[in-house]
């Protein structure tokens, strides 16, 4: 069969069967974070952590716990890094250095999973599972906590209280993503990905690096996350054999994503509200796919960076999923891609990472960008914006585009003063526009939370680790919080009955006003930066 028509059947499998499951399991997440019963084993973790499970919280109260849990994580990933070599399963691997600890705990806790290092060389089996798996677990269920937090915001009237974050913590773990995890990881096994606590095997005098890879490789994909624990990510023939599993772990990386749509039309009453905003991204995803497809197929190289087992359909279905969600894993490299292709990854993430988005951070990122297309739309016919009933005034406008404009200004800050620096050329395998794109790439990866990279570029060096590290800090924190407080001013809103002059919020109009929402912040604020790297290296 052609590639181009088996590439084309992978996506209408991939659609079936992300359709097949968007209506029972959105409806199910739905139930999870609206029901008020507690299971015997939440009750048990409640009880050891001192919460109070009917207790509700106002949004700076909700805030400060996505906060200080994540501080917490940050530290404890780092310690354990740092005295690794008293772990087991260690394999003398020695202690992580104090600049990759660092980096790679702030990028496992905000759900990046960045890797500066060389996982089969650096990270031991303990660190992998205790530290690293644990954060891709609980760093998913906050980004979906915080978006349910900003759904109650839309729904609730006249009070100041968003839930609870310790339950919603809790309940996205134990009742969505370990079942899931737990089933797929057997599937994995099933269709070839290694499972084993041995650090390698011997092949021909050689030593191959082997671990449990399908645990780890399931939530990496599950969670959005990305981390790699081989160091050629998904396109290492231990975590991703063959096409089977390739078109499992998209599905993986999309089904949540895809299927929150679904749970925030239900949670507000209002199904077809969903449905636009999956439109949406599914139209942009689409868009881009077919961009990054045709690039791809019609470069000088086109085989160059790719698996054949996956060829260019496989390839270009993977690189446009992670970027358009904050994945980061790959099944080939970006950097070898065209300029047309690289910068159609790169565009993803400058999207802001809502077509569909990570796991909550893409459904509260597009909510967040459907108030900025509410209010240029009520500038537009001169009326106060409304969305979803509720007024959209300055504190509102001024939440979401704190939310909106953190990403940007942390990526063009640091990889403008990183482009300055007379030593980055040495850390550049290209120079001229990909060297720039490279630089770019790097940093809107980081200030994205999605994790993949450019391969070129080489981030080891003291200021590569710190300034990746602060802008994934600030790349996630700032956002969560500007979304909370967004949530606490909705909530304490009355609901606005909908008049004649209201603008529908479920039609095409309202849908091509937020998707073009999204194309415009991003053209208008990374135009002049993707012309000079993407963009020039397409047209030379």
């Amino acid at each position: 069969m052609p590639s181009t028509a088996a590439g084309l059947l992978q996506v209408g499998v991939l659609v079936a069967a992300l359709a097949a499951v968007y209506r029972p399991f959105g409806d199910y997440m739905a139930r999870v974070y609206s029901g008020t019963r507690h299971s015997r084993v939440e009750r048990v973790i409640y009880r050891l952590a001192r919460v109070d499970p009917a207790s509700e919280q106002r949004w700076s109260t909700y805030a400060f716990g996505v906060l200080g849990f994540s501080f917490v994580g940050i530290v404890f990933l780092y310690v354990l890094q740092r005295v690794q070599s008293v772990l087991p399963f260690d394999y003398d691997r020695g202690n992580v250095p104090e600049g990759i600890a660092f980096n790679t705990a702030v990028s496992f806790v905000t759900n990046t999973n960045w890797q500066s290092y060389v996982p089969e060389t650096v990270m031991g089996h303990a660190v992998q599972l205790v530290g690293l798996t644990v954060q891709n677990f609980v760093s998913a269920a906050v980004g979906m906590a915080v978006a349910v937090a900003l759904v109650r915001g839309f729904t609730r009237q006249r009070t100041d209280r968003l839930g609870n974050f310790w339950v919603d913590l809790v309940r996205g773990t134990i009742r969505v993503l370990l079942p899931v995890a737990f089933v797929f990881a057997i599937v994995l096994v099933a269709l070839g990905v290694v499972m084993s606590f041995r650090s390698g095997v011997d092949v021909d005098g050689q030593t191959v690096a082997i671990a449990p890879v399908a645990s780890q490789e399931v939530i990496k994909e599950l969670g959005t996350n990305g981390g790699g624990v081989l160091n050629a990510n998904s396109a290492h023939p231990f975590e991703n054999p063959n096409g089977w599993t390739n078109l499992v772990e998209v599905f993986l990386i999309l089904v949540i994503p895809v299927c929150l749509t679904r749970t925030f039309g239900t949670l507000v009453g209002d199904r077809r509200q969903g449905y636009v905003l999956i439109g949406v991204m599914g139209v942009l995803w689409s868009a881009m796919l077919t961009v990054v497809w045709v690039a791809e197929a019609h470069g000088l190289r086109p085989l160059e960076g790719k698996e054949l087992r996956f060829g260019i359909p496989s390839s270009a279905l993977f690189a446009n999923t992670t970027t358009a969600t904050s994945t980061g894993a790959v099944n080939s490299m970006h950097d070898s891609y065209t300029g047309l292709g690289g910068g159609a990854t790169l565009l993803n993430m400058l999207f802001g990472e809502m077509t569909p988005g990570g796991v909550g951070t893409g459904l509260y990122s597009i909510l967040v960008m459907a108030v900025i297309a509410m209010f240029l739309a009520g500038l537009m016919v001169g009326r106060t914006p409304e969305y979803l009933g509720k007024k959209l005034g300055r504190r509102e406008v001024t939440a979401a585009a704190v939310s909106i404009l953190a990403m940007p200004t942390v990526l063009l800050i640091g990889a403008g003063v990183t482009a300055l620096l007379p030593s980055t050329p040495g850390y550049l395998n290209n120079s001229g526009e990909h060297g720039l794109t490279e630089i770019l790439y790097a940093y809107a990866s980081a200030s994205n939370n999605n994790g993949s990279a450019f391969a070129g570029i080489t981030a080891t060096s003291d200021w590569f680790q710190a300034s990746l590290g602060v802008c994934m800090a600030l790349g996630r924190i700032v956002p969560i919080v500007a979304v909370l407080c967004l949530a606490g001013s909705l909530a304490a809103q009355r609901a606005t009955p909908a008049t004649a002059g209201t603008l529908p919020t479920t039609g095409p109009l309202f849908a091509s006003v937020l998707g073009g929402s999204v194309v415009l912040v991003a053209a208008l604020t990374f135009v002049p930066a993707l012309a000079l790297g993407p963009i020039a290296e397409a047209l030379l």
